[in-house]
């Protein structure tokens, strides 16, 4: 039984024990298109949504170049083990799925789908999610309220469960482009150490999502 692809039915879940998702952007869009690459410099757009979890310039690029988008479906952050389902996409002509958001607590991790193409046979298709380094901020694991473009820290910890007064990890990382996160670090000091992240809480192993896509 074959189908047009253009009708896709999409669920994500965060699959992590102690983190949060921001607002989840989900796009179809070319195939000569994406949100981002692995081994390739953040674009502005991409910056904005790893280090602060601003969707606003990605969905607006993904829009100037014919796209499709839906933002934020979860109405919000998407907590440690929750998921949105029921998540309608007509993706028209459009060939491909991308899918990000934000980690937080992290400075410019992000869980990211890039370019991955809509089959074209109806059915339910899994699919897996690593989170990213943006490559764009230092990994200081310090929560300070940073969120802004070139603002080093972290916005927050959602879930109440950060440290303060952290001195700051330095992890020694050079590579300026979008990669494989390592992960966090952490301590068990929530009145100091090195970093605010509470190492039982925040660590985390890839992957970080499953999205389930049914193409109708």
């Amino acid at each position: 039984m074959s189908a047009n692809a253009a009708e896709v039915e999409i669920s994500v879940v965060n699959l992590t024990h102690g983190n949060h998702f921001t607002p989840l952007f989900i796009a179809a869009h070319d195939a000569d298109s994406h949100l981002f690459q692995v081994g390739e410099m953040a674009t502005p757009a991409l910056q904005k949504m790893a280090e602060g979890g601003d969707i606003a310039d990605l969905d607006a690029a993904v829009m100037g170049a014919g796209g499709v988008t839906v933002t934020n479906p979860a109405m919000g952050l998407l907590a440690p083990g929750a998921n949105v389902s029921d998540v309608m996409l007509d993706s028209m002509e459009m060939t491909h799925l991308s899918i990000v958001a934000m980690v937080l607590p992290t400075n410019d991790a992000f869980m990211g789908l890039d370019g991955w193409e809509i089959p074209t046979e109806a059915g339910t298709y899994t699919v897996y999610v690593n989170a990213y380094d943006a490559g764009t901020e230092a990994n200081d694991e310090v929560i300070n309220g940073g969120g802004m473009s070139g603002v080093a820290g972290i916005p927050a910890a959602p879930g109440g469960d950060g440290g303060m007064n952290g001195t700051g990890v330095m992890d020694g990382a050079t590579n300026g482009y979008v990669h494989t996160h390592p992960g966090v670090l952490g301590d068990t000091d929530p009145a100091g150490g090195a970093s605010d992240l509470d190492s039982r809480i925040h660590r985390w192993l890839n992957p970080v999502a499953k999205v389930v896509v049914t193409v109708k």
